[in-house]
């Protein structure tokens, strides 16, 4: 058994949420200095709650460069999160990233049981302002909606307006939203009140979200 020093300090009840980023070049400007402030949000707001600082645990992976996959933040608790900066360049391997997103939850479940800590079903939340570049995302495509069915993970697809939603519909049997207007402090807002809630439900029960101010169902 793989003792892991985090979860020895903090045996607290966990939900494990991966946020994938897409940092391709198409979000140079605006919406990269969007996004950043965003993170710093969810920072702000998940250290101001005490139940979710020490339940919700992070990892935040960003897609980009030359088709890499790169891990910003690896699990932390929320009370330890920085936000990171998120730079813009490169292409959007997404179909790669959901992979890596995948087997990381699945890792992080095994230690979570290792070390007798008990979870909520993860959350995957997709960021992305296009469309996949990688040759095979169609199958991390169906990898996601399969864990779903499994009831392995919960994904929320987001796309900026730019973004192709016939594809990102793909990633998840709850469809994707659209994000107006880069309005990515709103759902950072969101987001962070959502693991909140999250985080206090109890296992293997549905948790209520909050309503989505920052969004809409895509025409």
């Amino acid at each position: 058994m793989i003792k892991d020093l985090i979860l020895q300090d903090n045996t607290n009840q966990r939900l494990p949420c991966v946020v994938l980023l897409d940092g391709s070049t198409s979000m140079d400007g605006k919406a990269i200095d969007n996004l950043n402030q965003g993170l710093s949000i969810l920072e702000r707001e998940l250290k101001a709650d005490d139940v979710a600082s020490l339940r919700v645990q992070l990892l935040l992976l960003r897609i980009g460069g030359h088709s890499d996959v790169e891990i910003l933040t690896d699990w932390t608790d929320a009370i330890d999160f920085s936000a990171p900066q998120v730079e813009a360049n490169g292409t959007t391997p997404l179909g790669k990233g959901v992979n890596v997103a995948l087997r990381q939850l699945e890792d992080q479940k095994k230690k979570y049981r290792q070390n007798q800590i008990t979870y909520n079903r993860p959350w995957l939340f997709i960021i992305t302002d296009g469309a996949p570049t990688d040759l095979n995302w169609e199958r991390a495509a169906e990898k996601a909606v399969e864990a779903e069915k499994k009831g392995k993970v919960v994904v929320f697809p987001i796309g900026t307006e730019e973004a192709d939603f016939e594809i990102l519909n793909k990633f998840s049997s709850r469809g994707a939203i659209m994000l107006k207007n880069l309005d990515f402090k709103e759902l950072f807002v969101w987001l962070s009140q959502s693991v909140s809630a999250g985080s206090q439900t109890e296992i293997n029960s549905e948790t209520q979200l909050p309503a989505i101010s920052w969004g809409a169902v895509p025409s």
